[in-house]
């Protein structure tokens, strides 16, 4: 089957955030976001694509600062929840019953419940023919709950159940990565030893 360009999220899991922020008046706001990318190992930053048109956007533009919340499964419906069009006024913090956790370089609240949390300064924003933004964010405070490690340091995903979202033509399909139970280290990628 031949699909067109623009379904690639039909095909394609995308990880589920919250992002937090506060307006220039300290109002929260709390939105989902599906189009988010770590830039690279071993750098600091994450990239954001958003419309032009979001408070989150705006509150990043005016604060130069965000939180990017790592839900798990268990918060499908908060996220739902906070993916609603409200007013600029509505606190969806209220709205969805999340709980504000205390960031440590950031004035936007985090939110308390997550998986982890990235603590983020605006480095940058690329406005692309007025129709979307890309914010780059430098990561300043890294946080995940020791419930969700590992022995060795990793995320037990399986035991986090990070929220994705695959696209479908009326709605969305909420998922949760499962292991293969194949392992493979990084230095497998590079030929001869280097």
């Amino acid at each position: 089957m031949i699909l067109s360009p623009d379904k690639r999220g039909h095909v394609l899991p995308m990880p589920v955030v919250l992002i937090s922020t506060v307006d220039k008046d300290g109002n929260r706001n709390v939105a989902p976001y599906a189009n988010v990318m770590p830039i690279l190992r071993p750098l600091d930053l994450i990239a954001i694509a958003s419309w032009l048109r979001r408070d989150t956007l705006d509150n990043i533009r005016d604060t130069k600062e965000f939180v990017i919340n790592i839900p798990s499964a268990d918060l499908v419906n908060e996220v739902m929840i906070c993916s609603r069009n409200y007013p600029e006024s509505v606190d969806e913090f209220a709205e969805a019953n999340l709980e504000a956790k205390a960031s440590q370089k950031v004035t936007a609240p985090s939110i308390e419940g997550c998986i982890a949390w990235m603590e983020c300064v605006l480095s940058r924003e690329v406005v692309e023919d007025g129709q979307y933004s890309i914010i780059i964010g430098k990561v300043v405070h890294l946080e995940v709950d020791d419930r969700y490690l590992a022995e060795n340091g990793d995320m037990d995903f399986e035991k986090a159940r990070p929220l994705s979202v695959v696209a479908g033509d009326a709605g969305m399909h909420y998922t949760v990565p499962a292991g293969t139970g194949d392992y493979r280290e990084y230095a497998e990628m590079f030929t001869g030893g280097n």
